[in-house]
């Protein structure tokens, strides 16, 4: 088992940066596979980046591509994602999982899955 909680969420003005972190307890981390999703309201939850357990490989979608940076500290058991040049389409729930994989974008192949982050990008 693998327990991940989010934070660095809050409300933030177009143009501005957060940076999120995910905190991860129990398995040894280096072992897992880390992805950052989102959910809008009123929309399906989407692939936001993704990146191997050495932090060697990473994904984004093409919406966040140069603006978004996925990365990992092993020995802090930590996962980041900053993100610059924020629009009021990135607001939504941010959501980070984890997978026995390398490294995929498929959400079905994550296999734990924090709480959840609200980030809300004002206009």
């Amino acid at each position: 088992q693998v327990q991940l909680v989010e934070s660095g969420g809050g409300l933030v003005q177009a143009g501005g940066s957060l940076r999120l972190s995910c905190a991860a307890s129990g398995r040894a981390f280096s072992n897992y596979g880390m992805g950052w999703f989102r959910q809008a309201p009123g929309k399906e939850r989407e692939f936001v980046a993704a990146i191997s357990w050495s932090g060697g490989r990473t994904y984004y979608t093409d919406s966040v591509k140069d603006r978004f940076t996925i990365s990992r500290t092993n020995a802090k058991n930590t996962l980041y994602l900053q993100m610059n040049s924020l629009k009021p389409e990135d607001t939504a729930v941010y959501y980070c999982a984890a997978t026995i994989r390398s490294i995929t974008i498929r959400e079905h192949q994550y296999d734990y899955w924090g709480q959840g982050t609200q980030v809300t990008v004002s206009s």
